[in-house]
């Protein structure tokens, strides 16, 4: 005998012992009611349960109650701000708990069943990658330029406290993410076939070519970068690396045998990125030229639109 129909038979016997509906609550909350006949398949005499409806509630419930982790970081002052696990819908238990629901009754109330999710990055793993700097890079803008300072400001605050593991790649438009006027992004200069235009995120180059002349500096494995189509005035010429969420991308990869830690700030005109790991990590550091401190001739003039470049 299957074990629907033995689940069919058992459900005639004990129907009457179910009560109507099933509060499901979190931490005293309501978040779903539940009513028998909603989740069973009217057969004639032989009751199942549909499957498929419970899946549907289960997809739709741990969509509510989701809570993604958070993984620890670094205030400005270095201090470490600890992490804050997640959780989802314990699915297995959920079913168990509403087929007992369904068969046997006894219960009109159930505490919805988690499972914790923990953050890739603790607080242990972070005191011990942010003790050697491996890698840095300066670069100056021009603050009176507020779009474009914003725009800086907005990449340099995504890509800070990222951790790349041994072997993982990191890449700038995924971790950014698309820059649009929903995202806070403004209206800022960019270079389109070489001719300077104005476009939302203009700016943001600016943070991949710091980023990128340190992590060369590092000595991490770069697998994509790409150069404007015109020299920029924040980076030495050759060693910028210009992205586009529908065109280039920068992309390195954490070749060594620790994670590594990025430290991203754009504040009073300097861009401060700084790679950081452990103090056993087997690093092979490269020579990058620096930027100039000086803020070049067309960056300094924010009325001359042609020389802020992204």
């Amino acid at each position: 005998m299957s074990v629907h129909w033995v689940l069919a038979v058992l459900l005639l016997f004990q129907q009457a012992g179910v009560t109507d509906p099933l509060v499901v609550e979190q931490q005293g909350q309501t978040i779903a009611e539940l009513k028998r006949s909603e989740y069973t398949l009217p057969l004639p005499g032989v009751p199942l349960v549909d499957n498929d409806k419970i899946n549907k509630l289960m997809d739709d419930m741990d969509k509510r109650i989701h809570r993604a982790p958070i993984n620890a970081a670094l205030d400005g002052g270095g201090r470490i701000i600890p992490e804050k696990t997640g959780s989802r819908l314990d699915r297995r238990s959920f079913t168990e708990q509403l087929y007992s629901y369904i068969f046997e009754g006894g219960f009109s109330r159930m505490e919805v069943p988690l499972l914790p999710i923990y953050p890739k990055v603790d607080s242990e793993l972070l005191a011990s990658i942010k003790v050697k700097k491996i890698g840095q890079y300066f670069t100056y803008y021009n603050i009176r330029n507020k779009n474009r300072s914003h725009n800086i400001g907005l990449a340099a605050k995504a890509i800070n406290n990222y951790v790349v593991f041994p072997g993982e790649m990191f890449s700038f438009n995924e971790v950014v993410g698309k820059r649009t006027d929903d995202r806070g992004y403004l209206r800022a200069p960019v270079i389109v076939r070489g001719e300077v235009s104005e476009g939302v995120g203009g700016g943001i180059c600016q943070i991949s070519s710091t980023l990128f002349n340190a992590v060369d500096r590092a000595g991490l494995h770069i697998i994509q970068r790409y150069s404007h189509s015109r020299n920029v005035p924040y980076v030495p010429p050759g060693r910028d690396a210009t992205v586009s969420w529908y065109g280039p991308d920068f992309v390195f990869q954490n070749k060594y045998n620790q994670p590594i830690l990025i430290r991203a700030f754009a504040q009073g005109g300097q861009v401060s990125i700084v790679i950081c790991s452990s103090d056993v990590i087997n690093d092979k550091p490269r020579m990058v030229p620096s930027a100039s401190k000086k803020l070049p001739e067309e960056v300094r003039s924010e009325m001359n639109v042609s020389g802020l470049e992204p």
